[in-house]
């Protein structure tokens, strides 16, 4: 007895129907014309030969009106399971614009829904591929309910497993929230956009000219909204940038990220005193710094081109994955603003929800002044790294470089918000203002009954920096851990991270804490 062809051909019919998303080839032709991929070409660029387990191959839509009585929508537009990421399983969900646009059925969201929910349990990464039309508006109300329930599946993977959303074409309206709800965003250069409200919307209610380069694509959202962390070339870059992200975080919450820990280098790097500038007013490049600090290759920016004046990225320290956050002198003069402060609260946020170490760089003069920032509510936004670092429980490893002034010095990861090791380097300043500022408030009296005041504000200036600017004073008081020779930094840091490793903290039994927002 043998199974009947006819069943055997029957299942290849329909197979061949799904994996061609009942397409013929001109469709896919097309859209290789535009440089894109299908959404399973996207799915066999990201994962290792062979390990795809699909999901719902054969779900169909559940629209019994508008002609669509006998139409046929291969997966439902979106092709679920999981494959293997250099061997590492992950869940994947790939929207198929060339099924009715991708747009989102009651069952679409289903197979979504169900396999964040299945990368919960299992506890794999989830990485969801966005190129949609939206809300299906065949199925009415039903295709609304279907986004609640993609929006509910997100938030309950938060800080369980990482979420990578990639923008690979059209994300409008609600579409846009799931990608929000996830850790990192990457979206592709060209043909891909993604907005609440259109053009035509936009202009019918407030009148305003607004193409979709100016608010939809990549470019904006990378410099200007700060929705976007990775802007890739094409689908094939989406899939490096994924596997490099990936290659520095834990599978979840329960797991280590993946160290590939190397005897530790104790010895100087003299090159690190060779970047300092000598005069105190010229700015430091802190690219410089993070680049003696990680290994060689082991680098990977978040957000590069979003509030330039603070500095988010993974790297490895003689193998060790840590997270990276430092002040770029030489933008704003590494002042937190609104957007630096959100930046930074959000990567330290998601470091501490994977058990990432994080290493602070500090060199900053303060919160931004302006009447723009303090209206913009800087007050709120800065509590967040305040609020982002006291809430840690992993390994903080500080170096102040230089400047540390005022309420932005507690909130880089000070020793009294958390900090577990406070380096500094003989270069610090660590003081509630510039030594310039204080002298003219300390010395407001003397200075204006002075012959000669310029001559007294210097030697004023001069003093106040000596006494109170310099590290020492905080050495001392036992305000940070040790003041360091700059070139001995990276061994002192990998140092204290290996020490670390074994941090454990239990914080007060609550349900959740309230951070501003």
């Amino acid at each position: 007895m043998a199974i009947k062809q006819e069943l055997l051909d029957q299942l290849e019919e329909r197979r061949k129907f799904a994996l061609s998303s009942g397409c013929g080839p001109e469709k896919l032709e097309a859209r290789h014309a535009k440089g894109l991929f299908s959404a399973r070409e996207r799915v066999a660029d990201l994962v290792d030969d062979g390990s795809f387990q699909e999901a719902g191959m054969y779900v169909d839509h559940d629209v019994r009106s508008f002609g669509f009585e006998t139409k046929k929508l291969a997966g439902d537009g979106v092709v679920t399971g999981i494959g293997n990421i250099d061997g590492r399983p992950v869940t994947v969900i790939s929207q198929d614009f060339m099924v009715s646009g991708g747009s989102l059925g009651s069952r679409h969201a289903q197979k979504m829904s169900e396999a964040m929910q299945r990368a919960i349990e299992l506890g794999t990464p989830i990485i969801s591929v966005n190129d949609s039309g939206g809300a299906r508006i065949q199925e009415g109300v039903k295709s609304l309910a279907g986004y609640g329930k993609v929006f509910r599946a997100n938030v309950l993977a938060s800080g369980v497993v990482p979420q990578i959303a990639v923008i690979a074409g059209p994300c409008a309206g609600g579409a846009s929230y799931s990608p929000a709800l996830m850790d990192f965003c990457i979206q592709l250069k060209d043909n891909s956009n993604m907005f609440i409200c259109g053009p035509q919307v936009i202009k019918a209610s407030t009148g305003e000219e607004a193409p979709l380069e100016k608010f939809a694509s990549a470019a904006a959202h990378a410099t200007v909204s700060g929705n976007v962390h990775f802007v890739a070339n094409d689908d094939k870059h989406a899939s490096q940038i994924i596997k490099k992200l990936l290659s520095f975080l834990p599978s979840n919450n329960s797991e280590l990220p993946p160290h590939k820990l190397t005897d530790i280098e104790l010895d100087d790097d003299p090159s690190m005193n060779q970047i300092i500038p000598e005069d105190a007013n010229q700015p430091l490049d802190a690219y410089q710094v993070i680049e003696r600090l990680v290994d060689p290759n082991e680098w990977l920016e978040v957000k590069r081109d979003f509030a330039k004046n603070i500095i988010t990225g993974f790297g490895r320290i003689n193998g060790m994955v840590v997270g990276i956050v430092a002040n770029q002198p030489k933008y704003k003069a590494g002042c937190l603003d609104i957007d630096s402060s959100d930046k930074g609260a959000e990567f330290v946020n998601f470091c501490d929800a994977f058990n990432i170490p994080i290493v602070t760089l500090t060199d900053v003069p303060g919160f931004m002044p302006g009447l723009a920032q303090e209206r913009g509510g800087i007050i709120r936004h800065g509590a967040k790294m305040l609020y982002a670092y006291a809430s840690c429980t992993v390994p903080l490893v500080t170096v102040i470089m230089r400047k540390a002034y005022g309420g932005a010095y507690i909130a880089m990861a000070s020793k009294d918000l958390g900090g577990d090791v406070v380096y500094a380097w003989p270069t610090a300043e660590i003081a509630v203002m510039g030594a310039e500022g204080a002298a003219k408030i300390i010395y407001k009296k003397e200075l204006a009954a002075a012959e000669n005041k310029d001559a007294l504000y210097k030697q004023l200036v001069d003093d106040y920096r000596e006494k109170f600017s310099k590290p020492y004073q905080a050495a001392e008081s036992g305000i940070i851990t040790d003041v360091i020779n700059p070139a001995e930094t990276r061994a002192k840091v990998s140092l204290a991270l290996r020490t670390l490793l074994s941090k454990r903290v239990k914080r007060p039994n609550k349900k959740h804490g309230l951070s501003p927002l």
